[in-house]
């Protein structure tokens, strides 16, 4: 069985195309084999689908991007060209 520490805030969990609380796929993970277990705490870190039985559940990650030193980059920085005026 799942625990709810081993799915993390920033994951969506989308069971047959509908948004449900992880909560909810924990108490499925009950009747699920050691391997659908390891398969999903593999597929919570980077995102994916897994079916187990008739259920699909898409996994969603909203992560932030950061740079080397774990700040929220902050995107292309726009050099001025030749033919830009300062």
């Amino acid at each position: 069985m799942l625990k709810p520490q081993s799915i993390r805030k920033n994951v969506k969990l989308y069971l047959n195309k509908e948004l449900v609380h992880k909560s909810v796929v924990i108490e499925m993970s009950k009747d699920w084999s050691e391997n659908k277990i390891s398969l999903f705490k593999r597929l919570v870190k980077q995102g994916g689908t897994i079916t187990v039985g008739e259920d699909k559940i898409k996994i969603v990650i909203d992560e932030q991007v950061l740079n080397s030193r774990g700040e929220i980059d902050g995107g292309i920085i726009k050099m001025p060209g030749v033919d830009d005026r300062f």
